[in-house]
């Protein structure tokens, strides 16, 4: 299967839906999805995601040299595979989504939302996701969904992990630090994105990884996240993980500003960059007779963003963990 992204991004089924290489028979299960499975069972199965956001592009650069490496031989396939570019048509377009943010959509929740292209392609999404994953109940499940920030960020690379009810596995979070991840914050509630859906449905080892700043395609430079392709790269070939890394920071969310109406109104500019610190007894926000403060303790913003469509959130505060 070549030109994967090329016929994603133009709209247009590949000539052949099925193949096969010396290692690895491969699928092209729908637009922006397909399945690669090594000729030798393996019990592992990885679900890669990219482009869930149409304006977030690197991400779906890296995917696309993966693929061309292992189309190639120049990776050895170990896991049993699912590529997902999550968004096409807002892909093609440049924007983060057409009618509603299809990150927000998981875990059924797309119901909630008027019936919309995002719609139909969250319930495809989660149908095909589950099928990949039963396939083998007895596999090792990871879901990686990469992604870049809207703002910049003091930590270049970080990963967000959903709420989890067991234990993180550590050699999962001991790749998550190989692959370059300068912090990891971790969820305590549940929600509505691709990650949390594998975690919560599947019990997969899932996170979103934050790479960088939403740029177009062409404009990214794929050298800042060298580190983090080939940590891909050597997980698809099934080697032991780097043991040499700085190990990232961990934050832990402990409260989200959520915009109701239009009185909301988010006290930090428009330059405020993820991870910013507050001091304790900050006013954050207002909404009619609603405000948001730090607590007793320095806090951390993420995701800040006062535009966002009634009931979804405005940022999310952080503390740091030891």
């Amino acid at each position: 299967m070549k030109h994967f992204l090329a016929s994603t991004l133009s709209a247009t089924a590949p000539l052949a839906t099925r193949g096969e290489t010396p290692w690895f028979r491969w699928r092209w299960l729908g637009e922006g999805i397909l399945e690669l499975s090594p000729h030798q069972p393996v019990a592992r199965a990885l679900v890669l995601s990219a482009g869930i956001h149409g304006n977030e592009t690197a991400p779906v650069e890296m995917v696309d040299h993966l693929l061309t490496a292992l189309m190639a031989g120049e990776i050895p396939l170990r896991w049993r595979l699912l590529v997902i570019f999550g968004n096409p048509a807002a892909l093609r377009t440049g924007k983060r989504y057409l009618q509603a943010d299809l990150n927000r959509m998981f875990g059924g929740r797309w119901r909630q939302f008027p019936q919309c292209d995002e719609t139909a392609r969250a319930a495809l999404l989660e149908e095909t996701v589950s099928r990949f994953f039963l396939e083998d109940e007895r596999a090792q499940c990871w879901h990686l969904d990469m992604h870049t920030a809207i703002r910049g960020s003091h930590h270049l690379r970080f990963g967000v992990l959903p709420a989890r009810s067991a234990p993180w596995d550590a050699s999962f979070l001991q790749w998550l630090g190989a692959a370059g991840l300068e912090a990891l914050v971790f969820h305590q509630h549940p929600g509505g994105t691709f990650s949390h859906f594998s975690g919560e449905r599947f019990s997969a080892l899932a996170c979103t990884l934050e790479l960088g700043k939403a740029l177009p395609f062409g404009d990214n430079n794929l050298s800042l996240f060298a580190t983090t392709a080939r940590a891909l790269a050597s997980l698809l070939a099934g080697e032991p993980t780097a043991t040499c890394y700085t190990a990232p920071l961990r934050y832990q969310v402990i409260q989200q500003l959520t915009r109701h109406d239009s009185r909301f109104t988010l006290y930090m500019s428009a330059e405020t960059r993820n991870f910013t610190s507050f001091a304790p007894g900050t006013l954050l926000a207002e909404e009619g007779d609603r405000c948001w403060r730090t607590g007793d303790e320095t806090e951390y913003v993420l995701f800040p963003n006062p535009d966002v469509a009634p009931g979804l959130r405005a940022g999310l505060m952080l503390k740091r963990l030891p």
